[in-house]
């Protein structure tokens, strides 16, 4: 009786694994399909301007999160480029040398689409763009400014970086600028504008004439509600996600996020593990930093604090960044060891804000990010290539094609059509 039992229980337990494996190979089959079917846009990916060579560049499986082979694999068709520049002091030499790094990455961008791989992926400037090179069966690039501190104190360079491409912008990063205050003024309630300065007031409203996105990722609240009052075309949070589910400066509470749906905006969540999950990022960092050490021990390198790195210049910062990439690359094994002992920040972690403001403010003001290769990524969506499993596990929780394909880029492009439309009426005026 017992042998029959334990027959049965087995046959029972073989059964539900074989559901089980129906059921994912089911899912996965819907979710590819969909995936294959929609244009998924990412709109925030940060570039190093040493992988824009003729000897390396993105044509080629290089160890950083997005490539041209990575976008491939992964099914993602728009990658927007960030030129990012640190914040440092808000004098004459400082101005001239971020506007010289701006145009440093400017120039990197162009010659990726223009020079070393015209026939793979073009630049789009705007929503039609974007569908004509992905109906070429081209990958697209697209260009945002992260932190306006590159222009300066000349509001003239807001038309030169639109000129040059660049279809969305910030105001500050982890520091206030000569234009905004930054969220990290939180931490110890110093500010520096209260809110937005007369000059970054300027600069909304160029951006408005001009059809360049605003973009409140980085700004403190009061800074982000000022731009709501001024700006007379929608605002985008080009990577963010929910505050209540992760209490961090860098999120956006109820009240920024209502605005968006009062606006007509959109918020892209962004795959940042310390963004998405604080406690969980928290423990498998510590744990993972161990590892690394290790690593870097063994293949002689140094881990710096994060306060030493970006007192480096841009030159040695980005040679610090592409010799840590080869430790983290090579502590690869271990990490994966690792997340059986403790589960890192995931794809459903992330899926979770995804949810929580689709329930908040309607899923048309909802898309995705990664901040990849600016320190985003999360378990299953670590580099370009996994970009399928986040159109998986919204098939999973029951998101509909015309839900997915408008998180994944159709709100975002409509709403630059929309910014487009106010420039319009702005230049007849």
């Amino acid at each position: 009786m017992k042998l029959k039992l334990f027959s049965l229980a087995l046959l029972f337990t073989g059964t539900l694994v074989f559901a089980q494996q129906n059921s994912d190979e089911a899912l996965m089959e819907k979710a590819k399909e969909i995936h294959e079917n929609i244009i998924t846009i990412d709109t925030h990916a940060d570039i190093n301007i040493n992988n824009f060579t003729e000897d390396r560049n993105y044509t080629m499986d290089l160890g950083n999160q997005v490539t041209l082979p990575k976008m491939e694999a992964g099914g993602l068709d728009v990658a927007w480029f960030i030129v990012y520049t640190g914040q440092e002091e808000l004098t004459e030499e400082a101005f001239k040398n971020a506007y010289e790094n701006a145009m440093s990455k400017f120039d990197a961008i162009h010659k990726l689409v223009e020079d070393f791989a015209p026939v793979q992926i073009g630049l789009a400037t705007n929503s039609q763009e974007v569908r004509k090179l992905v109906a070429e069966g081209k990958k697209v690039a697209m260009i945002g400014v992260e932190n306006g501190y590159s222009i300066g104190l000349d509001v003239e360079n807001v038309e030169k970086f639109y000129n040059l491409g660049a279809r969305y912008m910030s105001l500050s990063h982890q520091g206030h600028s000569q234009l905004s205050d930054s969220n990290t003024g939180e931490e110890n309630d110093e500010w520096l504008h209260n809110g937005l300065s007369d000059l970054g007031k300027e600069v909304i409203a160029e951006m408005n004439l001009l059809g360049m996105m605003i973009d409140v990722s980085h700004p403190s609240k009061e800074a982000i509600k000022q731009m709501f009052e001024l700006s007379k075309a929608p605002l985008i949070a080009s990577h963010s996600s929910a505050r209540k589910l992760c209490n961090h400066s860098r999120n956006l509470d109820d009240e920024l996020l209502m605005l968006f749906k009062e606006h007509g905006g959109v918020v892209q969540t962004v795959a940042f593990s310390a963004y998405v999950n604080t406690e969980k990022d928290k423990a498998f960092s510590e744990a993972s930093e161990k590892v690394y050490e290790e690593k870097a021990a063994e293949m002689n390198f140094e881990i710096l604090p994060r306060d030493t790195v970006r007192a480096l210049s841009t030159t040695k910062r980005n040679a610090y960044y592409a010799d840590y990439q080869k430790v983290r690359n090579a502590a690869s094994p271990e990490i994966e060891l690792l997340k059986e002992e403790i589960e890192p920040v995931g794809v459903s972690d992330f899926v979770d804000h995804i949810d929580y403001m689709v329930d908040l403010i309607g899923i048309e003001h909802v898309g995705i990010s990664s901040d990849f290769d600016g320190g985003g990524g999360i378990d299953g969506w670590e580099d370009a290539s996994e970009t399928l499993n986040i159109t998986k596990e919204l098939v999973k929780r029951g998101y509909t094609e015309e839900e997915i394909a408008k998180l994944w880029g159709e709100n975002l492009l409509r709403v630059m059509d929309e910014v487009d439309a106010v420039a319009a009426e702005l230049q007849k005026a």
